[in-house]
């Protein structure tokens, strides 16, 4: 299986993806597919509508800098319906997507996140990530509101993952501030 791209996709990659219902949805088959997919791509996350599964799931598969180059380490988080309830900090980093061939973009990210999700069983979670895992998440999160990264991005380059992660020694992840509200500090970055 291959990720839905922007060449051939982009019109159903760009929809909102639908609230999972647990009491009616059957999530086994499309939880196995979805890790599947990224235990044998070199990808930090998915979202389901990537795979042509529109509801709003996410898989977390590496959200560690430590372990950018390491295609086998899964962290095997699924989220769903999860909601961002805050943002805050700034950060910056050249993220690169399965969907969106070789465009990668210097994409402004919150430093930390707050969201509200279930997991597989239905039970609610809330949630803070930090750092790293708030720009993977948020990514993902864009996903499923019909938002690719080169929309949001101050710039994009075309590079193959090779090229990328040679680039990336040079230009890695930053952290900008660490609170302030962020759609307040992305507004005051793009000004600069």
């Amino acid at each position: 299986m291959e990720a839905l791209r922007i060449d051939k996709d982009l019109e159903y990659l760009r929809q909102v993806s639908i609230d999972v219902d647990l009491k009616k949805d059957n999530l086994k088959e499309d939880i196995q597919l979805i890790e599947e997919y990224c235990l044998s791509h070199g990808v930090f996350a998915i979202a389901a509508i990537q795979l042509g599964i529109n509801k709003r799931i996410i898989y977390l598969k590496n959200t560690r800098l430590d372990k950018v180059d390491d295609d086998k380490w899964n962290e095997a988080q699924v989220i769903i319906n999860p909601v961002i309830k805050k943002q805050v900090g700034l950060t910056k980093y050249w993220e690169a997507c399965a969907s969106c061939l070789d465009n990668t973009g210097l994409v402004l990210r919150p430093y930390k996140i707050l969201i509200n999700y279930l997991d597989l069983n239905g039970k609610k979670h809330q949630k803070t990530f930090k750092a790293f895992p708030a720009t993977v998440f948020s990514h993902e999160y864009d996903h499923l509101n019909g938002i690719l990264h080169m929309d949001k991005a101050l710039e994009v380059r075309i590079m193959n993952k090779e090229e990328r992660r040679e680039f990336r020694k040079s230009h890695g992840y930053e952290i900008i501030c660490k609170d302030g509200e962020f759609l307040d500090l992305e507004k005051d970055y793009d000004k600069n």
